[in-house]
């Protein structure tokens, strides 16, 4: 990787180097610097790479854009985001700033986004992913937001597959959190305009009910294998939604499940009740949304309860032998 810049964080020695969050302080900026690096993708606020340093440490490396705040504000703010401590969040291990440069650097994720694995990505097909592995990255996510919400008036601001990457045993962990205050507004908003709550008109001023929109909308392309409105480069989407809506009124809930999840029919009840829950979370009027606690609460409980079911099952099945 290559970066500039004047001002950055000066050493005692005069150099210019990472501020680091926590004690893992394995690398500096010139080992970062040095590495070799693949870019992972674009996205609202930047462009991320992977980067593998000389010692063998990978780390993801987020090169933000459009960034329109002052020095001690954009310290101040991350140094916020760096605080963050969540088992479902992607931990900010530390950052550059400079005038012309402003380097995130992230733990690396090999398994990649949920939308990645969803939709396919870079020439690879889906994967498949079946109801306990859904609504288990349904349940991680949904807390990391509800830790985010906890911390003051904080919100995420751009919620979507994307921004939730994996585990290898596929936990989720939420990413991009803090980063809507730092930039201007962006120059394709419609990237998101399929997450994006309708009250909501300037993506910087983002309240935590139009984060429970958004993410009823990621629940919803986990529950239908469907791509929001813009979500992805090549294809237009769907207005899941209002989709949803019109299928559900018509008495077709099955036809809204992706093809994936219709041999899981006992827990049918429990796919119903994420689907209602995702159509709660993405309702037209803020004040009709329930909070991320409350979210959380219910995905817990269906979780629970499909947990039951198989256990039931595989009972049932032991005493027929």
């Amino acid at each position: 990787m290559t970066a500039t810049g004047k001002g950055g964080e000066i050493g005692g020695n005069g150099i210019k180097k990472l501020i680091f969050f926590g004690s893992d302080r394995s690398f500096d900026l010139e080992d970062l610097l040095r590495a070799s690096a693949e870019v992972l993708g674009k996205g609202t606020f930047g462009t991320a790479y992977k980067a593998v340093l000389e010692m063998g440490t990978v780390v993801a490396v987020k090169r933000l854009k459009d960034v329109t705040i002052s020095d001690m504000e954009f310290r101040e703010k991350i140094d916020k985001v760096g605080q963050m401590n969540h088992e479902n969040l992607v931990p900010l291990r530390a950052y550059y700033y400079s005038r012309e440069e402003k380097l995130l650097v992230y733990d690396y994720m090999p398994m990649g986004s949920l939308s990645a694995l969803l939709h396919g990505n870079k020439g690879g097909g889906k994967t498949p992913l079946d109801w306990q592995v859904r609504s288990g990255i349904a349940l991680g996510t949904a807390r990391g937001i509800e830790y985010l919400h906890s911390q003051g008036s904080n919100v995420h601001g751009n919620i979507k597959s994307s921004n939730v990457l994996l585990t290898k045993s596929y936990d989720a962990r939420v990413s991009d959190f803090g980063l809507a205050q730092l930039v201007g507004p962006p120059t394709s908003p419609t990237r998101v305009a399929g997450y994006r709550a309708p009250e909501v008109t300037d993506p910087r001023r983002v309240s935590q009910k139009a984060d429970v929109y958004s993410f009823g909308v990621l629940l919803l392309e986990l529950l239908t294998g469907k791509a929001p409105t813009h979500a992805l480069l090549n294809e237009e989407g769907v207005d899941l939604p209002r989709w949803v809506q019109s299928i559900v009124q018509d008495q077709w809930t099955s036809q809204v499940f992706d093809i994936e999840l219709l041999r899981y029919q006992s827990v049918e009840e429990e796919m119903v009740q994420l689907l209602q829950l995702a159509i709660d979370c993405s309702t037209q009027y803020p004040d009709h949304r329930p909070s991320m606690s409350a979210v959380v609460e219910r995905i817990q409980e269906l979780c629970l309860s499909s947990l039951r079911v198989t256990q039931e099952q595989s009972d049932s099945v032991n005493e027929s032998d």
